[in-house]
């Protein structure tokens, strides 16, 4: 892509028209007041009335200028600031659409290779069930994606089913790590806390899931270590309950703490490393959050020291006693 040429390039137009605004009310008042005086010397001179000479209004009108002039300025930086979202908007989504086509063309080409392979050679049974294995792990890799794509739509369009039911969280993560373990298979995702615990919550169980799955999949992704280490910690602190992700991934720098929820926002598009995936991970998972009345923090000790993503959930007494209520109700 050519570069513009720095005297093209919008924030120096848009400094050069604040300037030109500025100098130009500037001047008007500077003339205004030097013609003012010569005006005043002429009345005292010739003993003349100064309404004769001078409109008494004139102030009024620098005024409403000095108004009209700052809802111009205004109405610029609005132009700008609306400008460079757009182009930001538009770069990210660029970004997106080539990193999407490459994960959904990496695993088709892999597919293919595979089965082009099993046409033209009488393979082994043990090679064949390792390239079938292969295939469905790209197959896996093509349905997580999608979904990502279908289940953003579906949240940012309010379409999702408000089924909320009242669950164990700890149960939950643990029956997730469970039935998921074969996505992780180099991986050691631990529940610190004792088996005994419970933390009743109002869930929607296919949301918190996907959100689980987002949050495990970001750690295993943006991870150089030979093994994926997610450590998960159920705490609850005033009022509050804090769900820890804490990864041995490779960090990130802490200017980036809210900018990896963004969507299509992607580490390694503006950092020293390659982009990963399609940028819509964390954006989803935030969003699932938010449906659950949570939130979620990113902190990193820095690059190449790991993440810790925390979960923030309303938990006060009010609202556990709610949740116990529908567990007797859903028991009955």
């Amino acid at each position: 892509m050519k570069k513009t040429p720095w005297f093209f390039h919008p924030i120096f137009i848009f400094v050069l028209s604040i300037i030109a605004l500025g100098i130009s009310l500037f001047l008007y008042i500077y003339w205004y007041v030097e013609v003012s005086s010569g005006l005043q010397l002429i009345v005292e001179r010739f003993n003349l009335q100064p309404d004769q000479v001078k409109e008494p209004h004139t102030w009024v009108v620098i005024v409403v200028l000095s108004i009209l002039v700052t809802l111009i300025l205004l109405g610029i930086l609005n132009i700008f600031v609306y400008y460079q979202k757009t182009m930001r908007l538009y770069r990210l989504q660029n970004n997106f659409i080539n990193n999407f086509t490459h994960e959904l063309k990496t695993p088709v080409t892999s597919m293919r290779l595979y089965l082009e392979t099993f046409l033209k050679h009488q393979l082994p049974r043990k090679d064949q069930l390792k390239y079938i294995n292969y295939m469905i792990q790209d197959i896996d890799g093509l349905s997580e994606n999608i979904n990502r794509i279908l289940s953003l739509a579906r949240i940012e369009s309010k379409s999702y089913k408000r089924e909320f039911e009242p669950l164990d969280l700890v149960d939950v993560v643990r029956q997730f790590v469970d039935h998921n373990s074969h996505l992780f298979k180099n991986g050691r995702i631990t529940i610190c806390n004792s088996p005994d615990e419970t933390y009743p919550y109002l869930v929607n169980r296919p949301l918190f899931e996907m959100l689980l799955m987002n949050l495990i999949t970001n750690a295993a992704k943006y991870n150089d270590s030979n093994i994926l280490q997610v450590d998960i910690t159920f705490e609850t602190h005033k009022k509050k309950l804090h769900i820890t992700f804490k990864d041995n991934g490779i960090g990130f720098k802490k200017r980036k703490r809210k900018k990896i929820f963004k969507k299509f926002y992607q580490i390694g598009s503006s950092d020293d490393m390659s982009a990963k995936g399609t940028g819509l991970g964390l954006h989803v998972a935030h969003n699932i959050a938010r449906i659950h009345k949570g939130k979620i923090v990113a902190d990193s000790p820095g690059i190449g020291k790991g993440s810790v993503f925390t979960l923030t959930l309303p938990y006060s007494e009010k609202i556990i006693a709610r949740i116990h209520k529908r567990f007797e109700s859903a028991r009955k």
